[in-house]
């Protein structure tokens, strides 16, 4: 699936462990904040949700790891999404961007790599029962299966 959004972000050293890698916990928030980002380009808030009884919940996530991210390396998440039943499912790729100053040392830097490819389905909770949303259906632009 072709990204329809994209959030670049940068390693920052306290999120590496001992081995001077990404922990693979971390990973999770990145995805978890382009997921934010994109939906709050479409007008969703959360806690507006939540006070009219509509909590929208991860229900699956699943996470492949390719490359390591190391401190300072500059990368995009790109977000794609689908409709499937109840699952509002994100497809999730963490892409470590070209940076030409290091590649200068280390040559895998002279082009793009997968790092992370995820998946995680996302429900709705409407007043305490797993349901079909028309409003996030109409929100993210998605058709309510038959």
């Amino acid at each position: 699936m072709q990204p329809t959004f994209v959030y670049k972000m940068r390693v920052r050293d306290y999120e590496c462990d001992l081995q001077g890698i990404v922990n693979n916990a971390i990973y999770q928030h990145y995805t978890e904040a382009c997921r934010h980002e994109f939906i709050e380009t479409k007008g969703i808030e959360f806690a507006e949700l939540h006070d009219r009884g509509i909590d929208v919940v991860v229900a699956n996530l699943e996470m492949r790891f390719k490359t390591s991210l190391r401190p300072r390396d500059w990368f995009e998440v790109r977000l794609s999404m689908e409709k499937n039943g109840l699952r509002y499912v994100f497809h999730q790729d963490i892409v470590r961007l070209v940076d030409t100053a290091r590649a200068e040392k280390d040559p895998s830097y002279a082009k793009e790599a997968l790092c992370v490819r995820a998946k995680t389905d996302i429900v709705a909770i409407v007043n305490g029962r797993l349901s079909d949303c028309p409003e996030l259906n109409e929100k993210f632009g998605l058709a309510t299966e038959q």
